[in-house]
């Protein structure tokens, strides 16, 4: 049973009008602009976990070292609560008013409140006025990151010919794994380069000040952008029918988005779920696991998690390239059935304490991890149709993130804590891989398909001539 509405695209004749071929041009500047966007949302997320303990010193001075690491990443939770809220705004506006206009105002919104942390006074200048401004400013990021990652995964889905979009959207992901190792390597450079007193007076700030460039950076390539090729066709299609049923179209609802899509948001939940508690495990919680349970040397465990995330980068657009030849399907289950076979043998490398058995394990994670990297920005968008497809993405994904990938490290630690055995986090990915398994069974295979609601796109006018000419020779 097929996940998604059934693909006219697909299954009917197109003329070599009705096909769509991409510029090459605008490919690259599309695929480039979304992969900053989220470079940035993830190099705020290295540098706000790896500098939290100075963060804590400056904003919540309560003279209780566990307080004011739990006060610092409590204002960081607080942006996953509203994220579900970015999405159910961002979303249906981009399906609306189109992708490319608002991610210009996700970018602006993303930089602003990165930018803003770096110039917030400390308490000992302005009092309990900083800690409620440092709120403020994880709420935009959170606010505005509900639209980015759906915005950004359905821009490049639709702008990239069928043949390649896993490879091209693969680089969505490229860009979250950038972003992390440059915040969290610029930290690290910093932690070793400055004194306590120096990284805790100004230095703390340098990384978020960063962000008001590449803001201007992200949002220069975005204006630059025309719609996608999806959304415009829809565009046209609206002009060219009654008044009425075209502001019909214009006011497609939350309840139509989510509802009208039920099958392919839980799809999407399910996929999203496996997806983000293996992220977050690997890359936000296995360096606490390893220097809170195990008692590793932190700045070991940390080294060896950014030498991971660089393998992942390497591995990425090859792995995207292998999700077009051979499907998302079996790219995603292989990732689904190694992590529910392999999370116990590796969970134990790790444990056994060596630093060549720590990072084969975190090897062997990360590795797996790539499986859901490089084919969920090109398998989540062809869940949907093209005029709910911004909007119910966002809204699945968020959803997901916020309930299951967000709250893997605060789970796992609560599991541990309440059973006493640390082999918690290899049953938590396992339940989950579990859970992505039934949704890739439930998928229909999207890889060389167009995409659901939109014609076929491919490379070159004499590709869409053979297409037409396959098609019509039936």
């Amino acid at each position: 049973m097929n996940a998604a509405e059934p693909r006219s695209a697909s299954t009917q004749r197109p003329t070599p009008d009705e096909v769509t071929v991409v510029d090459p041009a605008m490919v690259k500047r599309a695929v480039s602009a979304a992969a900053l966007g989220n470079a940035m949302e993830w190099f705020d997320f290295g540098v706000y976990s790896y500098i939290a303990v100075t963060l804590g010193h400056v904003f919540f001075p309560s003279g209780n070292p566990t307080a004011q690491l739990l006060s610092t990443f409590g204002a960081f939770a607080a942006a996953f609560l509203v994220r579900p809220i970015g999405g159910m705004v961002f979303g249906p506006l981009g399906d609306r008013i189109g992708r490319q206009k608002v991610l210009a105002i996700t970018m602006i919104m993303m930089a602003v409140g990165t930018f803003a942390i770096g110039l917030i006074p400390s308490y000992a200048t302005i009092g309990v006025g900083a800690p409620i401004l440092l709120l403020v400013a994880r709420l935009v990021q959170g606010f505005s990151t509900g639209g980015e990652y759906g915005g950004a995964s359905t821009f490049i889905a639709e702008y990239a010919p069928d043949k390649k979009r896993g490879f091209l959207g693969s680089w969505l992901e490229f860009g979250t794994l950038a972003g992390y190792v440059g915040g969290a390597g610029l930290v690290t450079l910093m932690t070793a380069l400055l004194s306590t007193e120096d990284l805790n007076s100004w230095g703390w700030r340098i990384p978020f000040l960063i962000a008001g460039p590449m803001g201007i950076i992200g949002l220069y390539l975005r204006m630059r952008l025309e719609e996608t090729p999806a959304f415009a066709q829809l565009e046209k299609e609206a002009h060219a029918k009654e008044k009425e049923r075209r502001a019909a179209e214009k006011r497609i609802g939350i309840r139509e988005m989510v509802f009208g899509q039920w099958r392919a948001m839980l799809l999407c939940v399910g996929l999203v779920l496996v997806f983000n508690v293996t992220d977050y495990m690997l890359l936000s919680y296995m360096p606490s696991y390893l220097t809170s349970e195990l008692k590793y040397d932190e700045t070991h465990g940390l080294l060896v998690v950014l030498g991971v995330m660089v393998v992942m980068m390497v591995v990425q657009p090859f792995a995207g390239k292998l999700s077009d030849r051979f499907g998302r399907r079996p790219v995603i289950a292989a990732g689904c059935l190694g992590f529910l076979v392999l999370s116990i043998p590796a969970l134990l490398l790790i444990r056994q304490g060596s630093l060549a058995a720590i990072a084969l394990g975190m090897a062997a994670l990360g590795l797996l991890l790539v499986c859901f990297t490089s084919s969920m920005p090109s398998a989540l968008p062809a869940l949907f149709p093209t005029k709910v497809r911004y909007g119910s993405l966002s809204i699945g994904f968020n959803i997901s993130v916020s309930l299951f990938g967000g709250t893997t490290p605060l789970v796992v630690t609560a599991l541990i804590g309440a059973t006493g055995n640390k082999m918690m986090p290899a049953y938590y990915m396992m339940a989950a891989a579990v859970i992505g398994g039934i949704a890739v069974l439930l998928m229909s295979e999207s890889a060389g398909k167009p995409l659901p609601g939109s014609p076929p796109a491919v490379e070159t006018e004499q590709e869409a001539r053979e297409l037409a000419g396959a098609t019509t020779g039936r």
